[in-house]
């Protein structure tokens, strides 16, 4: 008895190849290469959902014949029988291939088929003698020749930059890959069913825009030929979804590909997935109770329930969200500096020196809030918190407070020492808005390749009237992450942006 798993550790590769293209040339000349006509009419879950609770007598009563296709991962030979596992989109089932049934010359060609091959089978399930669901396989056909040999199964797929750079290997050979990805999908939908139950429509907007905004990052930016036009690859949608507010659709959501050129991290891709809604007649407040419930209602949807473990860390997004503003979140990890030290610029100064945390000297208070904030606060915040009441500078596109003009309806949340989600009830205020950017073309002049342009058609829009409105985008990427317990971004993108290999 012999046994193939993967490829063979003896031969280099190389002569691998070029057996399995010597195999694909006699195929060739035989006329039956890469053939198109196999239609299988069976998962492998599917049969094992239909026939694990029968037992060997009650498989015999009711033979059914059935038709199953995929990667041949393992073949155990045994003289004139082999044991394979056939994988599909759903999982791996075993089959008995035996020569007996299947006529010498078809069972010798068999015998010469490669670990990765493409087959086709025919059969009807029984349980072997230690009881194992199989399919006794009466024909079977090799639908796709491999050409390389997979990856050593004993180690699977691990190295990390092969993993990303070969997802197809990695969906080939490890079922938890496969399963992230599952979540994935499956949370978008999840997502999707939560705001269409709300009646809420979705959109899509443009990719490429005339102007850079919507979010303060570094765009990426292109050509248009036929209209001899730069434009810069979406940061945001934000401004075109508050459009569509302005024409009457008073709840919107687009789930969109949005692109900052900036640098890349475990949290961070260039392209990178957002959700991103609007609600006429809501504020901030109202985001927060619904970010709540959605989180809620997509891990149950998703896991079956609202807990789960990440990297070491237990949540539970059915329990209400820590709510803090930044200045108290500044004060509860700087407890040196006091509700009077807090607003001043002497006083974050200080700190931040201690931190050896650089600012220019030109800062002002907010942005040394936001910078004291972001470099050690933002960290700590591992169980789910929302952050509120963000200075009105850092925010150009935040309504202010009424109480409080100089901090905005805004919150930023926070799950794992990492940001999730940004919301804030929408600044209407069309004059309000006109100054905002105009100050951010200032920061622009300044050399800050994150400020927004001035949108002219923007505050246009707006002097028709904007409806109060809230609206909120949340990272899918990170959502999943914190789903699937995967510590990097890449591990939750199918195909992340790498550097090219030399």
């Amino acid at each position: 008895m012999s046994t193939e798993n993967t490829q063979d550790p003896v031969i280099p590769e190389n002569e691998q190849i070029a057996e399995r293209k010597h195999k694909l040339l006699k195929w060739r000349e035989q006329g039956q290469a890469y053939p198109n006509h196999f239609k299988r009419d069976h998962l492998a879950l599917d049969l094992v959902e239909a026939y694990q609770h029968m037992s060997e007598a009650e498989l015999e009563k009711s033979p059914k014949t059935l038709r199953l296709a995929g990667r041949m991962m393992t073949r155990r030979l045994m003289g004139k029988a082999s044991f394979i596992h056939l994988q599909d989109m759903s999982g791996q089932f075993q089959c008995y291939v035996k020569q007996e049934t299947l006529g010498e010359d078809a069972y010798q060609s068999f015998k010469k088929w490669d670990i990765g091959d493409i087959l086709g089978v025919e059969g009807q399930v029984f349980r072997t003698k230690t009881g194992e669901l199989s399919l006794r396989v009466e024909t079977i056909e090799l639908l796709t020749k491999a050409l390389r040999p997979l990856p050593d199964k004993f180690h699977g797929l691990q190295e990390i930059e092969a993993k990303y750079r070969h997802r197809y290997l990695d969906l080939m050979m490890n079922a938890g890959t496969r399963r992230v990805f599952e979540i994935r999908s499956q949370t978008v939908s999840a997502i999707r069913e939560f705001l269409c139950q709300r009646k809420f429509l979705e959109v899509e907007t443009p990719m490429m825009h005339l102007l850079a905004g919507g979010a303060a990052a570094k765009p990426f930016v292109t050509h248009h030929n036929a209209l001899d036009l730069e434009l810069y690859l979406r940061i945001a949608p934000e401004l075109y979804l508050k459009r569509l507010v302005v024409g009457g659709f008073e709840k919107v959501f687009e789930i969109n590909r949005n692109f900052r050129n900036e640098g890349m991290s475990v949290r961070h891709n260039p392209e990178f997935t957002m959700l991103e809604f609007y609600e006429a007649y809501a504020d901030y407040r109202d985001m927060m109770d619904m970010t709540e419930a959605l989180l809620s209602f997509v891990a149950e949807k998703v896991l079956g329930q609202t807990a789960f473990e990440y990297q070491g860390h237990s949540f539970d997004f059915g329990k209400p969200f820590t709510r803090l503003s930044m200045s108290d979140a500044i004060m509860k990890y700087h407890p040196e500096i006091n509700a009077e030290g807090i607003i001043e610029i002497s006083v974050l100064r200080q700190r931040l020196e201690q931190l050896k945390l650089p600012y220019k000297k030109t800062d002002s208070l907010a942005k040394l809030q936001l910078i004291l904030f972001e470099e050690t606060v933002e960290e700590q915040l591992i169980q789910p918190t929302f952050i509120t009441a963000y200075p009105s500078e850092v925010s150009p596109l935040a309504r202010r407070n009424a109480d409080n003009p100089e901090v905005v309806d805004r919150f930023e949340l926070f799950i794992a020492g990492r940001e999730l989600a940004n919301a804030f009830s929408e600044l209407n205020d069309p004059e309000d808005q006109a100054a905002r950017f105009q100050l951010q073309m200032q920061e622009k002049a300044g050399g800050d390749e994150e400020a927004m342009s001035y949108d002219a058609d923007y505050i246009m829009a707006l002097e028709y009237g904007l409806a109060p409105t809230a609206g909120e985008g949340i990272g899918i990427d990170r959502l999943v992450m914190l789903l699937t317990n995967s510590p990097s971004i890449r591990d939750v993108i199918l195909f992340p942006h790498m550097r090219p290999k030399n």
